[in-house]
């Protein structure tokens, strides 16, 4: 029915949903991130209509005048700042994204970086590999206990109100969430206090969870400034995008004491690191792996082929970025 580029390969699920929906589905023979050369390169060389991209590739303008038979885009990741949402709106081309699916997966993984910085555990294993444990001491390694402290969740939506509820429930700690507006069936769900403005939260937090979208206005979100309002004993943690945190700013908070430490999946400038950032013990950083179990992994492969499918079967399609 139509001919699908794929620009990298995703687990074989989605694939052959795509093939079995009578798509003639072409996928890069690189297993790396395609350069924007070689993915207009890619894109040019046959009429595709349909293109499964991934949050590593840049689809803007130029591509679209490259690829002018495309009618969709389905962005394998929830969130979509790597494509031009209006250069596709502006053209006709649909865009669609794989939301819910892998809402528990990265809770769990932000409640896991949350626990490895708290409680020293990457420092903890390095300390023992090398040889150093020599006998239980009374003050080797201390962490810091999560019950009864603050957590705060900036960007209250599927994932903030997971790692919300996994840190409210299984450990006992008080949560206070900053979003555009309270969220009153959050409230209703569970024990928590809306802070009308970012800085307040900071201020309160024992924790912060980072869970909003790359959008121009919280590139940088957390800045300078913004560590400095943060408790010295407290812990900054990121599972969203990198560009939300001043990454520079972030290695001297961690150097001098602003903050405690901090856990990071993702990074400003992927796949490096902020000079200094990798030296710092503490700071526990892996490389944007959130999202990465066999089980979720296969459910965005195959909602990203389901979105295809429905698209040029002429349905209306339930994860559009925005609507025609």
């Amino acid at each position: 029915m139509a001919l699908i580029f794929v620009t990298r390969k995703i687990p074989d699920i989605g694939i052959k949903w795509m093939r079995d929906g009578g798509h003639e589905v072409v996928v890069s023979e690189k297993d790396r991130v395609l350069t924007p050369k070689e993915l207009k390169a890619e894109l040019s060389s046959r009429p595709y209509e349909g293109v499964v991209s991934l949050l590593t590739d840049t689809i803007d303008e130029k591509v679209l005048k490259a690829a002018p038979s495309v009618k969709i885009v389905s962005n394998y990741a929830v969130g979509y700042n790597n494509i031009d949402v209006e250069a596709m709106e502006d053209a006709g081309v649909v865009v669609t994204n794989t939301p819910g699916v892998l809402t528990d997966t990265v809770a769990e993984y932000a409640t896991a970086l949350i626990l490895a910085v708290a409680k020293r555990i990457p420092e903890a294993d390095k300390f023992t590999r090398a040889g150093k444990y020599k006998a239980w001491a009374p003050e080797l390694l201390l962490g810091s206990d999560l019950a009864g402290k603050k957590l705060g969740i900036v960007g209250a939506g599927r994932i903030g109100q997971g790692v919300a509820r996994r840190l409210s429930i299984g450990f006992g700690m008080d949560v206070i969430y900053y979003d555009i507006a309270k969220n009153e069936k959050l409230e209703k769900k569970m024990d928590c206090e809306y802070c009308g403005e970012l800085e307040v939260l900071l201020k309160q937090a024992d924790v912060v969870s980072l869970h909003v979208p790359l959008l121009p206005s919280t590139k940088h979100l957390i800045n300078a400034e913004r560590l400095a309002m943060m408790k010295s004993s407290a812990y900054l943690i990121n599972t969203s995008r990198g560009p939300v945190i001043d990454e520079s700013a972030l290695v001297a908070a961690l150097k001098d004491g602003t903050i405690r430490g901090a856990g990071l999946d993702v990074f400003e400038d992927e796949p490096k690191l902020a000079r200094g950032l990798k030296s710092l013990n503490n700071v526990v950083i892996t490389p944007h792996i959130a999202s990465a179990s066999e089980e979720t992994r296969d459910k965005m492969s195959q909602l990203v082929a389901f979105n295809m499918n429905e698209f040029f079967l002429g349905r209306e399609v339930p994860n559009m970025v925005f609507k025609k």
